[in-house]
């Protein structure tokens, strides 16, 4: 069964009695939460998602509540909680973008049977192309872009690297976007569906693209990294593809392994192993159209030859 099957008063009830189980990939989420803001979103941003059972394991126990005892306070808030641990309090509205924001940290805290890298991931024939940089440097809306064309989307965010087989996973995920993005990936991905804009004083605009339902069905399929893209937005000047060294990527990836030092000597080589099979290239981009037109020609070129076969 998938979440779009319950009527909106059932999956309200679920949701308040902590008896809501995702399936995100290689992972299964318990969900509590009273926000009606919570229950619209997950409707429109997780309807293709499939249900576990409820008395399958839960990686990750989350409540979403309001919080009590406000005072001086113009929006209701509400904090997201990891086995009782709260958050910060955020504008209750943001409900869904929480949730989001809250399963990264998730991910990065927990699933340490993964290399986790803080990088998109998209697929196309079984090859899967890792958008890596820091924060706003693109990787969301750029994803978003992609996907448009035909490619798959694994994550938005997280690349789950599987240090036995080589292979990286996703989770299919919402694209989680904000402020100027929102329009970018607007205007680059006329086909995917938004969630609406919500405002907030300390995160900026918010909203999400669902993801198509092609890659929500097909989350676990891994693919094989076969290409490395350090993502680098330059508005003011022409887009530019250039190789990138082994060495040089693997440094920069290597800071963007949120567990990177936990794995030791095997996370090492595992990295290792990525960079020496994917072909790793530099893209200085102009605007959205530009960053997926560069990527789909690298696509369309021969692997470089260490590449596995995809």
């Amino acid at each position: 069964m998938k979440l779009g099957d319950l009527p909106p008063a059932v999956l309200q009830g679920r949701l308040a009695a902590g008896k809501l189980q995702l399936r995100l990939g290689p992972f299964v989420t318990r969900l509590h939460s009273t926000l009606p803001a919570l229950t619209q979103g997950l409707s429109q941003a997780y309807r293709d998602f499939e249900l576990a059972p409820l008395d399958a394991f839960a990686d990750f126990h989350i409540d979403l509540l309001p919080e009590r005892g406000q005072r001086f306070r113009q929006a209701p808030q509400a904090r997201f909680y990891l086995d009782g641990r709260p958050s910060a309090a955020r504008d209750a509205r943001l409900a869904l973008t929480l949730l989001e924001d809250g399963l990264n940290d998730c991910v990065a805290a927990r699933a340490h049977q993964f290399l986790v890298l803080r990088a998109a991931v998209v697929e196309r024939g079984g090859c899967a192309a890792l958008l890596a940089g820091p924060a706003g440097a693109g990787k969301s809306a750029l994803s978003a872009a992609l996907v448009q064309r035909g490619w798959r989307l694994l994550s938005d965010a997280l690349a789950l690297l599987d240090l036995d087989t080589g292979l990286v996973h996703g989770m299919a995920r919402p694209i989680g976007l904000r402020n100027g993005a929102i329009a970018a990936a607007r205007g680059a991905a006329p086909g995917l569906r938004f969630t609406p804009e919500v405002g907030d004083a300390a995160l900026g605009t918010a909203a999400l693209a669902c993801p198509p339902t092609d890659s929500v069905s097909r989350m676990h399929e891994p693919a094989w990294p076969a290409w490395l893209l350090l993502l680098q937005p330059q508005p003011q000047q022409a887009t530019e593809i250039e190789p990138q060294g082994a060495a040089d990527s693997f440094m920069q990836l290597a800071s963007d392994a949120l567990n990177y030092a936990l794995h030791g000597r095997r996370g090492f080589e595992g990295l290792g192993d990525l960079i020496d099979h994917c072909s790793c290239h530099r893209l200085r981009y102009r605007t959205l159209a530009e960053g997926a037109d560069a990527i789909d020609s690298l696509a369309a070129q021969p692997p470089c030859p260490a590449a596995r076969a995809c």
